[in-house]
């Protein structure tokens, strides 16, 4: 008898864990997503900063991130996922919903934008402050800050 309060103990613990990971995928998923973009943009920074030779193949793979991150990311956001996962997605998100959708459609049609024009480092640097500067305005007013 105890064994059998004890599986049934352990599948419904089993049961709780795999319902807490499916709410929190979202969440799981936009970070990876968000973290993917980072990691293109810090050489993109560099480049932009002086401190890394202009590469476009670097370029140009950073803004098809941006571009598909752009597409993916605004259905991550469904009012199940305002909490969990450690997110650090701000409450206005949700309030301001369309805004903040409307960041993202900006930021693909400035990155697609940029794509075609960026040809040297000249272009890079005429455009690529426009596709960064709508990542800066969501982090702004929707993400929370780091401590």
């Amino acid at each position: 008898m105890k064994q059998i309060i004890g599986f049934a103990a352990a599948a419904v613990l089993v049961f709780t864990a795999v319902g807490a990971a499916a709410d929190d995928s979202p969440i799981v998923e936009r970070k990876a997503i968000m973290k993917g973009i980072g990691d293109a943009t810090k050489p993109v920074s560099g480049m932009l900063k002086g401190e890394a030779a202009f590469d476009i193949a670097v370029v140009q793979k950073a803004l098809v991130s941006y571009i598909e991150g752009a597409k993916k990311l605004p259905a991550l956001y469904p009012d199940n996922s305002k909490t969990g996962a450690d997110t650090g997605a701000l409450p206005k998100i949700w309030e301001d919903k369309a805004n903040f959708e409307g960041i993202y459609v900006k930021l693909g049609t400035d990155a697609a934008a940029a794509a075609a024009a960026i040809k040297d480092e000249a272009t890079f640097k005429a455009n690529i402050g426009k596709v960064l500067g709508n990542c800066k305005a969501c982090h702004d007013d929707y993400r929370a800050k780091k401590s």
